[in-house]
């Protein structure tokens, strides 16, 4: 177990989850001390591990890459959950447990013998998580959810992309990630609210709920004001300037969220131009606008108009390659690379938690983080940390 100081040291996690929104979530709680202990179906395990290329290590037993992106700080166990020793496993998990969480299609956990009712039978104050695709009631409930089918049935694919014909996904599984940060916040509040009560709760969400919860200005076009948003590329539907403008030699990005900050990016350029005095008046002439921009920054090249941008105090940046961020010294000064020692893979680094407390960068969270776990890697500890606890 790791130490006291780490912010979430004294919580027990059963991660019953496959795929991301589930894992991610656990991997949050882990990342802050919490342990977790992930039971995967044995022979196979979770659904990610298959997920590739890339894999990785010994040809005879690959890791992905994708598993690893979202189950640092985990412990794996191995169960079949429709066999007596399996359910007797976790049932002996559950007792010793503060949170389990679970993402299962609808029913499937009571079929299995583990309703609400039973895990609070055996541990009242559990707290479990529950993540489905499109909520756990209503006309669509027992639909599987894959995030990309969330994104088009929740709107955000209508919004994203070069135009409204070209309806395009947000590139990384932004409703499973989503979904599993706001299962962790939602995990949080349930275990304050046990400090009071005693009891456990059930939290629920789903990728439907995530991707809606932010929908933000976006949302309120419609609700609100009767406007339907559709896609519209690299340019903000409310605010002009605000997006990807080309140089003489690469694009950069361009946020004016001000007439201030207009008249001093107008002035730095040349334009003067009265039409464009208002922000409102913009973004109705936004065509025009990127036009008049593009012909001025075609005098430069990107680096040095993103010098005179930061003189000039324009908020203004590049657009980088995944490889280039992961070596950007910012990047590195925030903690966003750990490093661990995977068991057959040797040293990796992994994208990092993004929290940091008080000036210590590891101060609540975990110094030494855990590599992702092999299948069944601690079988044996776990049972006989059981053992031990059950023993008193």
């Amino acid at each position: 177990m790791q130490s006291m100081t780490n912010m979430l040291s004294d919580l027990v996690v059963i991660d019953l989850t496959r795929a991301l929104a589930g894992p991610h979530a656990g991997m949050m709680l882990g990342d802050l001390g919490a342990r977790v202990i992930k039971v995967e179906t044995p022979g196979t395990g979770d659904d990610s591990r298959s997920w590739g290329p890339p894999f990785v290590g010994p040809e005879d037993s690959p890791e992905s890459t994708y598993f690893m992106s979202c189950n640092r700080n985990k412990e794996s166990v191995t169960a079949d959950l429709k066999s007596d020793e399996g359910k007797e496993l976790l049932t002996r998990l559950v007792a010793q447990a503060d949170v389990l969480m679970e993402n299962f299609r609808t029913g499937v956990l009571d079929r299995l013998g583990f309703s609400v009712d039973r895990l609070h039978e055996i541990n009242p104050g559990l707290i479990v998580l529950s993540i489905t695709g499109f909520g756990h009631d209503g006309p669509e409930t027992g639909r599987a959810g894959y995030d990309q089918i969330a994104q088009g049935e929740a709107g955000l694919m209508s919004i994203t992309g070069p135009s409204p014909d070209e309806p395009t996904r947000v590139g990384v599984p932004i409703g499973d990630l989503l979904a599993g940060m706001y299962g962790a916040y939602g995990i949080l509040a349930a275990l304050h609210e046990r400090n009071t009560t005693g009891r456990g709760r059930v939290v629920r969400t789903s990728l439907l709920a995530a991707v809606v919860g932010v929908h933000a200005f976006q949302g309120t076009r419609w609700t609100v004001a009767g406007e339907v948003p559709r896609g519209m590329g690299n340019h903000h539907p409310a605010i002009a300037p605000y997006g990807l403008f080309h140089t003489a030699d690469s694009p950069i990005q361009i946020a004016c969220g001000s007439d201030n900050q207009w008249r001093t990016l107008s002035q730095m350029l040349g334009i003067d131009d009265p039409r464009f005095a208002s922000n409102r008046e913009r973004v109705h002439l936004r065509d025009d606008l990127i036009a008049t921009i593009e012909r001025a920054l075609a005098a430069g090249d990107a680096e040095t108009w993103l010098a005179k941008l930061r003189e000039s105090g324009i908020p203004a940046g590049k657009v980088r390659t995944l490889d280039e961020v992961y070596t950007w010294d910012q990047t590195i000064s925030q903690g966003l690379l750990v490093d661990v020692e995977h068991p057959s893979v040797g040293k990796v680094s992994l994208p990092g938690p993004p929290l940091r407390f008080d000036e210590n960068a590891f101060a609540g969270a975990r110094e030494q983080h855990l590599p992702p776990p092999r299948l069944g890697e601690h079988n044996a500890s776990v049972l006989a940390w059981l053992d031990e606890v059950e023993r008193g």
